[in-house]
């Protein structure tokens, strides 16, 4: 009896032992997830911040010289840390987290050790979000968030002395922008927190000091941007093939080589053409065939010039997108597309500090935030622009595109799909953290497809939604000739103008942002290529899909992780 009871129990420690190896690599590899996440956000403070983590609100981040170096080495170790781990033996979904990890990790040691922005691009040193982030959302009470924006207020002069020390002939382009930025966070210090300071009067007097001190700052880091760099900036904007190489694949975590890209991106050019003169056509009252290039282009401009007559302006645009959002999330629910969140999302006139690369943005509650709004940011004109800049600019975002740029920014587009995001549970918050900006940039221009599919407002909104595809294709383009090929700034305004049909303003403003910028333009075009991979995947291996809601929901179920996870967790 004792000598069968031992075998008995033998026998059930044999099979928890062979079944605690898998578990075991698990919960290795997930301590070391969150031992790894919890050094990163406390490394980087303004980051925890942004992911609604609050535990170093008073804090900003280290941009030392030796700030820098302690954050490679943490890398290179996490680097060998995590290749201690059996990836076989993880679970489907931690393997997938390990492989966002892993890429996370060597992107991070790339960008300070290859790419090394810090010692080039003065925008690294914009601390206007790390102010701003503490006031826009209310996570804690006034007082308690304006305390931590002065502990922060009072880091910042060392903020742009490392700033100071660390740059080295930066760019023209990313020194004027910076600039630019520089002045909008002197008007966040000297006027914007006024706002929030006259609700808590108790607190003026103690912020009064540091407030000088933090202007004072400013305004001397300005006058050295503008009187010693600024002259003296002959920096390369163009980062070179091989970094450009590198980069694009941490940034899209996709399959598709840079050349593959490119051709495929040159053919969708042609195509998306095609199918806007087809669409334009019935709308121009010409009576053509199309016969020729020149032919097609002419009614395509026709179009969209009578398109662009009906348009907002610097004072009616906010209200307009305001407008368009409650008209479209009405549209989505009659048509069962996608199951709409139920959190709210405020449209907010852009920051002045953060002008000068995109005209908008969707600024959702951080993954860790357990409260707080989404905003969706529309840029006015800047005061110094000419008239005739001005109505360039609302020609391009006429009262059809503005429909189409708020599918794009809030529903259901980022808006929507990263209020789903936010609600994937997983035994690491890896996923949450590391959002793949290939797939949100890829789901909300298929939103914008899927809209138009459906028919919502008609072949107006159809035209510009194809417009914008043209867009997005070119960004691809764009963004790979002008850092790897040397692309002239008369051949990039020559292609977004001829073949994407944009007004002289929106063209110059992407110059810019593709020069400011590298590889994230590409990941509205690989990004939309692969959602809509996944789709047609799914259509030819279960047929058409019946119940678009259902379908929907599922491919955002699983957070935001590169699409080719999300194509096999499909089974596709």
């Amino acid at each position: 009896m004792k000598t069968s009871m031992l075998l008995s129990w033998n026998a059930a420690l044999l099979f928890l032992l062979c079944c605690a190896t898998p578990q075991s690599e698990d919960l290795k590899f997930e301590a070391l997830a969150k031992e790894y996440l919890d050094k990163l956000l406390e490394r980087n403070p303004e980051l925890a911040t942004s992911l609604g983590d609050h535990r170093f609100d008073e804090r900003m981040n280290d941009y030392t010289q030796s700030g820098i170096q302690a954050q490679v080495q943490f890398q290179r170790q996490s680097v060998e840390r995590l290749g201690q781990i059996d990836v076989s033996k993880l679970n489907s979904v931690n393997r997938i987290d390990f492989a966002i990890l892993q890429s996370e990790i060597q992107s991070s040691l790339f960008q300070l050790e290859n790419l090394r922005e810090h010692e080039w691009n003065p925008q690294f040193y914009n601390v206007g979000n790390a102010i701003y982030g503490l006031t826009a959302r209310e996570f804690a009470p006034l007082k308690d968030r304006l305390k931590s924006v002065k502990a922060r207020l009072r880091a910042i002069p060392t903020v742009l002395a490392a700033a100071k020390a660390n740059l080295k002939n930066p760019p023209r382009i990313h020194t004027e922008t910076a600039i630019l930025q520089n002045k909008g966070n002197l008007s966040l210090v000297r006027e914007e927190l006024k706002t929030y300071l006259d609700q808590v009067p108790e607190l003026i007097p103690e912020f009064a000091s540091v407030q000088s001190q933090v202007i004072a700052a400013f305004e001397s880091y300005g006058s050295w941007l503008e009187k010693e760099v600024l002259p003296k900036a002959s920096g390369n904007f163009r980062i070179g093939e091989n970094k450009f190489r590198d980069k694009l694949r941490y940034t899209l975590e996709s399959d598709l080589s840079l050349e593959e890209i490119l051709q495929r991106a040159l053919a969708d050019l042609q195509k998306t053409q095609e199918a806007l003169f087809e669409t334009a056509l019935p709308l121009s009252g010409a009576q053509s065939s199309g016969s020729n290039s020149a032919e097609r282009r002419k009614v395509i401009k026709t179009v969209l010039d009578k398109l662009a007559e009906s348009r907002p302006s610097n004072e009616t645009i906010v209200e307009a997108a305001r407008a368009n959002l409650q008209e479209i999330t009405e549209f989505m629910r009659q048509k069962g597309l996608v199951t709409v969140p139920e959190e709210p999302v405020k449209i907010i006139v852009m920051p002045e500090f953060q002008r000068g690369v995109a005209v908008a943005y969707c600024d959702s509650p951080g993954p860790l935030e357990k409260h707080g709004e989404t905003f969706y940011a529309i840029s006015p004109t800047p005061a110094d622009w000419p008239q005739q800049r001005v109505v360039s600019f609302f020609r391009e975002y006429n009262n059809y595109m503005l429909k189409n740029l708020t599918i794009h920014e809030a529903m259901p587009g980022h808006y929507l799909q990263l209020a789903h995001s936010n609600k994937f549970k997983a035994p690491t918050l890896i996923r949450t953290v590391f959002t793949s900006g290939v797939f949100t940039e890829g789901w909300a221009t298929y939103a914008e497809q899927l809209m138009v599919e459906k028919g919502y407002g008609g072949p107006e909104v159809k035209v510009q939604q194809l417009k914008m595809r043209l867009r997005l294709i070119i960004n691809a383009i764009l963004d790979q000739k002008i850092h790897t090929a040397g692309m002239s700034e008369k051949e990039a305004m020559d292609l977004m103008m001829n073949e994407g049909f944009q007004e002289e303003g929106e063209a110059a403003g992407k110059w810019r942002r593709a020069c400011l910028s590298s590889t994230q333009l590409s990941t509205y075009y690989v990004g939309n290529t692969e959602i809509n991979e996944i789709r047609k995947a799914w259509e030819a291996k279960r047929g058409p899909i019946h119940d678009l809601k259902a379908f929907h929901d599922t491919v955002l179920s699983f957070g935001s992780p590169p699409p080719k996870y999300v194509k096999g967790l499909l089974g596709l």
